[in-house]
């Protein structure tokens, strides 16, 4: 099916959203469902800052994995339908009051909570899916993805419904193999025996809406971190220097990763992906490394968190890899983004990524304050970088589309 075909084909179906050619809008019924997950972010980065140890690493990242896929699928279906027509918005608002319980139960969810977290995330993906399936019928040119889909969705609820009621480590296990269903099925098109194979070729997206729907995530992931700086800030009890220092410092490190993000290559990541000879691909291409690069959002927030309530404490381990590794993550995903957006990874953020790492020996001889500023430097640096080297591209009129 070409291009236009297929999309003379959805707009023959009264749910789907008109396609005219120009950028579809972020509805308010988005930017509401978007508010559940500001909740969610902020339980996933105090669960990680209350248990900051191995275990607690792993847990949470399960967690976040799960959050975002919630997240994630809910925005395609978004992408493809209208959310103000009243089925759909009432399906938004559904899978919202069970993602409301879901990020309610993340503190408890490998405890006695863990069979709610299930039943709400099984609830948002299996229930969503099944409903636009039968929405579908039979013969919608997108019916034979989403039944893929949905058998996906299906075979990763056995996995975490069955984890919620087994041992810790064994809960863990099945929790991580329901995220690889989910994760990874859709790089091998929903592949099962006697449905097919989807192409991403098959998915026609509304570009510039995608784009907007994954810019206006991270500006979720920032401004909780923001919010958690406020918050500790308010818990502190004398406001002297270094807790003036380290607000700084941390606000400075959030304005960087701001700037890293919209800055530089946010509106150009919106032409890249609509005018790309394969939108669905970029889009989700868009969709994987948004989970790194808001995974290393919520960790420095965490850091963020330490520098501020215990600025003069000198680092443990756990602290070290925290400050450092939440920066180098964010890097890593951004560096990821520009590759799809501009085809080449951007030495800036590998300098930046390298010079994090080697600020972990140093963190054993200075304090919370001082390696709050020394990563904060780093993120910086990157910034100024990366602007010099996008308006150098914007001068010369380099095309600012990805190659796909």
């Amino acid at each position: 099916m070409t291009d236009s075909s297929a999309t003379d084909a959805l707009d023959h179906h009264p749910l789907l959203r008109r396609r005219d050619g120009h950028h579809a809008r972020v509805t308010f019924e988005e930017l509401f469902f978007d508010l559940v997950y500001v909740f969610a972010v902020t339980q996933l980065s105090q669960k990680l800052l209350t248990n900051l140890n191995v275990t607690g690493v792993i847990e949470t990242l399960i967690l976040w994995f799960a959050v975002w896929l919630g997240w994630q699928y809910t925005c395609w279906v978004t992408n493809w339908f209208d959310p103000e027509t009243p089925r759909l918005r009432g399906l938004i608002f559904a899978v919202m009051l069970a993602g409301l319980v879901m990020a309610s139960a993340i503190p408890g969810a490998f405890g006695q909570r863990g069979w709610i977290f299930a039943l709400a995330y099984v609830a948002i993906q299996v229930g969503r899916t099944a409903y636009v399936v039968w929405e579908l019928g039979s013969d919608h040119p997108l019916a034979a993805n989403y039944r893929r889909m949905l058998g996906w969705v299906s075979i990763s609820a056995v996995f975490w419904i069955a984890g919620a009621f087994v041992g810790h480590e064994a809960h863990m296990v099945l929790w991580t193999v329901a995220i690889v269903c989910e994760y990874v099925s859709p790089m091998f098109g929903f592949t099962l025996p006697g449905l097919g194979r989807s192409r991403t070729s098959d998915w026609t997206i509304e570009g510039g809406h995608l784009a907007e729907r994954c810019q206006l995530f991270v500006i979720v992931a920032l401004g909780e971190t923001l919010l958690a700086t406020g918050a500790t800030m308010t818990r502190s009890e004398v406001w002297d220097v270094p807790i003036l220092s380290a607000l700084l410092a941390t606000f400075f490190g959030t304005l960087a990763m701001w700037w890293l993000y919209f800055g530089t290559s946010s509106k150009d990541a919106t032409d890249a992906i609509m005018h790309s000879d394969d939108p669905g691909r970029i889009g989700a291409y868009f969709h994987y490394v948004h989970a790194i690069l808001v995974g290393g959002i919520i960790a420095t927030a965490v850091g963020n968190d330490l520098v501020l309530a215990h600025p003069h404490d000198p680092l443990k381990t756990a602290y070290a890899l925290i400050l450092c590794g939440g920066p180098a993550i964010y890097l890593l995903g951004s560096a990821a983004y520009e590759k799809a957006v501009y085809g080449v990874v951007p030495a800036s953020h590998m300098a930046g990524v390298v010079a994090l790492l080697l600020l972990i020996p140093v963190a054993y001889s200075v304090d919370l304050l001082i390696m709050g500023w020394l990563t904060t430097i780093v993120m910086l640096a990157v910034g100024f970088w990366e602007g010099r080297l996008v308006r150098q591209r914007r001068e010369a009129g380099t095309p600012q589309k990805a190659k796909h």
